[in-house]
């Protein structure tokens, strides 16, 4: 059997040879807990461009979510709250909504308060994170790089909270 590690650089190195797509090569499969995840560069909602030099230093949570999912309109209600309390922390949210209407996923954001960073560039994203396609799935990441936990389905107001504890 060969290696998780081999396997991917074999991954990435194919995608570099076959030309690449925009964000870079594909992992063979997303990162497991305790491996460094190989951040994607994605552009944001707002235009900006997100990836591994928003991170350095920093625990992450990543959010798997769609518009129509009512259990992710009770989950991203608690990661906003999660923003806001973790304002000024080594802490950085990420949203990825599995979504190719721009204008729709807006709304949505601006009819809830809701004013995380958030990427309709899914493949990339769970090509780096997770292969499950379940929403709301919460993954979280260590200020190392590490990846710690793939959270399916909703969480709780507290539990949510909770996860500011990844920034110290």
């Amino acid at each position: 059997m060969m290696r998780p590690d081999r396997r991917r650089s074999l991954a990435a190195l194919a995608g570099a040879a076959l030309g690449g797509a925009p964000w870079g090569p594909l992992r063979a499969s997303p990162a497991a807990a305790g491996e460094t995840v190989q951040w994607p560069q994605v552009l944001l909602l707002d235009g900006s461009a997100w990836g591994a030099a928003q991170t350095e230093g920093k625990a992450v949570v990543a959010v798997f979510w769609s518009i129509s999912c009512a259990f992710c309109r009770g989950h991203n209600a608690h990661m906003e709250r999660l923003r806001r309390a973790a304002a000024g922390l080594p802490l950085e949210l990420i949203s990825i909504a599995h979504e190719n209407d721009a204008s729709a996923v807006r709304a949505s954001m601006a009819r809830h308060g809701w004013n995380f960073a958030v990427t309709l560039d899914y493949p990339p994203m769970a090509a780096a994170l997770s292969r499950r396609r379940l929403t709301p799935l919460t993954v979280t990441v260590d200020r190392r790089g590490r990846l710690k936990q793939v959270i399916p389905g909703e969480m709780s107001a507290d539990d949510v909270l909770e996860l500011r504890q990844l920034a110290t």
